[in-house]
């Protein structure tokens, strides 16, 4: 007689914790689990990495570091009643070394495991190591983590869990098939997986796609929130066997999603044809048979939360990297200089959205080459946000650097180095404001103006975060328009958007006297730095040969600038810093010809 289908209320805690606040993130856990037994789920999964926060980078190199995050499992785990919990954490690589390892001529091991441990009545019950370790992009994982061996089913309350660690599932084939072939109709799956635009539409497409693969239901947890460049969007999701997703998480918030499953008892089929197309001859270790003590009661309709928009989404993604930034780095206020340009009005956007105009402070340093309707502008934004400028006018420093350098600059015509001093004159001031009130300084350049080194050293770089350093000119302006719309009025005038842009460091001085039009150059450098096209592919594309080997050799040209620029949030399939990695001295790339 075949036995019934299993019942199981699932919930998926989508936090966001702290890399290194184990204290803080351990707290953290025991709150969401026990939020989800209290809303009568059986089991509750939580991201990777959760009790260290991730990526812990080499915080994982250390020792006490290691012993600090068991700890904080065995005191989850201690805290786990009525509930069965999946929980993320750093294991530590327990190994014996050879006699005559010698760890100066020999290669260092891994000194962990990337692990999920299985928590139930106040014990750790079980735990399952990730076996595919991603080493490609931002992820350096094959420098901490030793891959595991083994698939790992549980059974809870009769319904048999398949085991997964984020990239487990972005490779096809093991550990899921073996885990479905072995009777799990349910795969979890423990994440963090960092955002990037379109991203979150293509995860769902790779899941559904493993789900239907294996004839299984697959739930993967996300984590969300900042660290440091990246920024972890959330959007936990259920999916049935056939690819329906029944339960969505909302984008860049942290959420307790639940989700009512009915899955079939051990060794029933899941769709037309599981049984007969799996083998049954692979092994997988059963790691525990628990139960839950829940005793759901009535059906929960799980959220479906819409997808946003790009603009929402980007817009979103660049306010939490923001806010998490400032909070987790206990920043109480920042300071931007602004312009009267779309990119610092775009930065002073997200900083009044992300932190409350209370905390945002806008700096106006007028020169003699700044326009009146910048400055205007600059005021208006201001006041629309309803925060506090400060108006610094500058052409007194001004005059004092070119006393100071007339007597080695004599004979000379004006030009880039007069302009740098206005720059720099800028950021001093900027800095010193940051120095005196403990202000973060958020700098203002995109990533058109950084690809190809439009900016000044010391000057419109210097700050503590680049908060729009991988966003395109071109979606910048998008940003602030999708901005504007959202609240129903100009927060940024339209003669914002509308006015060419311009640096303003010399007299009737625009953007495209020094660089193609904007929407000419994104497309050179999207395929540039983020696909990695090479110059004959780029003309091939109908991209101008000319400007292409122009653009492409700034871009090299400034790998040395971008070295010293502050930490960006990054929102693209490809960012400077963890993303790209260049040698600054180099000649490839722009010195070779084009082919004929």
């Amino acid at each position: 007689m075949m036995a019934e289908a299993a019942h199981l209320r699932l919930a998926l805690a989508q936090i966001d914790p702290t890399v290194g606040d184990v204290d803080g993130n351990v707290e953290l856990a025991k709150h969401w689990i026990e939020r989800a037994a209290e809303a009568g789920a059986q089991l509750v999964v939580l991201p990777e990495l959760c009790v260290s926060g991730y990526p812990p980078e080499d915080l994982l190199l250390r020792g006490d570091f290691l012993t600090a995050v068991r700890e904080g499992v065995d005191e989850i785990a201690a805290a786990v009643e009525g509930i069965v919990a999946v929980v993320g954490f750093a294991e530590r690589a327990e190994r014996e070394y050879a006699r005559f390892h010698d760890p100066i001529i020999d290669p260092p091991l891994p000194p962990a495991h990337n692990s999920v441990a299985l928590l139930a009545d106040g014990e750790v019950r079980g735990t399952y190591r990730k076996i595919h370790l991603p080493n490609y992009g931002v992820f350096d994982e094959r420098r901490y983590f030793e891959p595991g061996r083994e698939a790992a089913n549980f059974d809870v309350d009769g319904a048999i869990v398949g085991l997964t660690i984020c990239e487990d599932l972005w490779v096809p084939g093991s550990p899921e098939t073996e885990e479905a072939d072995c009777g799990a109709h349910l795969i979890v799956n423990s994440s963090a997986s960092p955002y990037h635009r379109r991203k979150i539409a293509a995860r769902e497409a790779m899941l559904a796609g493993r789900a239907r693969d294996v004839g299984a239901a697959v739930a993967l947890c996300n984590t969300v929130g900042g660290q440091d460049e990246l920024v972890f969007d959330g959007s936990s999701v259920v999916i049935a066997p056939d690819g329906t997703i029944l339960a969505r998480g909302r984008q860049f918030e942290r959420e307790l999603l639940i989700c009512d499953l009915l899955l079939p008892a051990l060794g029933e089929p899941s769709g037309d044809g599981a049984a007969a197309a799996r083998s049954r001859q692979a092994h997988v270790p059963v790691l525990a048979e628990l139960r839950s003590g829940a005793n759901p009661s009535g059906h929960l309709e799980p959220d479906l939360a819409e997808p946003l928009g790009e603009e929402a989404e980007v817009y979103a993604a660049l306010t939490l990297g923001l806010r998490d930034y400032v909070e987790k780095n206990r920043f109480e206020h920042v300071v931007v200089a602004l312009s009267g340009g779309i990119d610092s009005a775009l930065v002073v956007m997200l900083a009044v959205d992300a932190l409350g105009r209370d905390r945002v402070t806008a700096v106006v340093m007028p020169s003699p080459y700044s326009r009146p309707e910048s400055q205007s502008d600059a005021h208006a934004i201001a006041a629309n946000l309803d925060i506090e400028a400060i108006e610094m006018p500058i052409e007194g420093p001004m005059r004092a650097y070119e006393q100071s350098l007339a007597p080695s600059f004599e004979g000379t015509e004006p030009g880039i180095a007069e302009e740098n001093i206005q720059a720099r004159i800028r950021g001093n001031l900027v800095m010193a404001l940051s120095n005196k009130f403990g202000w973060l300084v958020l700098t203002t350049g995109n990533k058109s103006e950084m690809s190809v080194g439009y900016a000044t050293l010391y000057g419109d770089m210097a700050g503590g975060l680049a908060v729009i350093k991988d966003v395109f000119k071109t979606l910048v302006y998008r940003l602030v328009a999708w901005r504007n719309e959202t609240d129903g009025r100009e927060l940024v005038p339209a003669s914002v958007l509308e006015r060419p842009p311009s640096a303003e460091l010399r007299a009737d001085q625009k953007d495209e006297d020094s660089l193609p039009p904007y929407d000419v150059l994104d497309r050179i450098l999207e395929g540039y730095v983020e696909r990695d096209r090479g110059p004959d592919e780029l003309v091939a594309e109908g991209l101008p040969a000319e400007v292409v080997r122009e653009v492409l050799r700034l871009v090299d040209r400034a790998e040395y600038k971008r070295r010293q620029a502050p930490p960006s949030i990054r929102v693209s399939t490809k960012a400077f810093g963890r993303d790209r990695r260049l040698p600054i001295t180099n000649r490839f790339g722009s010195m070779r010809p084009l082919a004929r």
